[in-house]
């Protein structure tokens, strides 16, 4: 069941980074001009749009049987949900930099195993903590 779930993991992954990509470039086109604008609140903002894409994607399909499908249960594992995307998010930049200073990698290699151990984490902190088994 892990891997399976593993999977549905990835492909969630996957539809978030659509997301994220969509929203920043909607909101650096049409929204924001300012530097601030482009390169901190847009990414901010899709970042908690793709965040709240995959939440959602998770909660009725990736661990769909470890839930009680309500309103009240919904709401109340979103926060533990967006920490662990935060603290994700937080892993994997000092990971690229890490890499980057230790091995002198490419900036693409860097963020490939940075986001590998990141989205490890996170799948983890879905299983064992925000979709744990009663």
């Amino acid at each position: 069941m892990a891997i399976k779930t593993a999977i549905k993991f990835f492909i969630t992954g996957l539809a978030g980074t659509v997301i994220d990509t969509l929203v920043l470039w909607t909101l650096k086109t049409w929204v924001f001009s300012s530097y601030t604008g482009v390169f901190i609140v847009a990414p901010a903002i899709s970042f908690q749009a793709a965040m709240f894409n995959n939440y959602t994607i998770s909660y009725f399909w990736v661990w769909k049987h470890r839930v009680s499908v309500s309103h009240s249960d919904f709401f109340r594992r979103l926060p533990r949900y967006n920490l662990s995307c935060v603290l994700a998010f937080g892993i994997k930049l000092l990971l690229l930099i890490a890499v980057e200073r230790l091995f002198h990698l490419d900036v693409i290699i860097c963020n490939a195993v940075a986001l590998t151990v990141s989205g490890v984490f996170n799948f983890l902190a879905g299983e064992k903590v925000i979709f744990r088994r009663r």
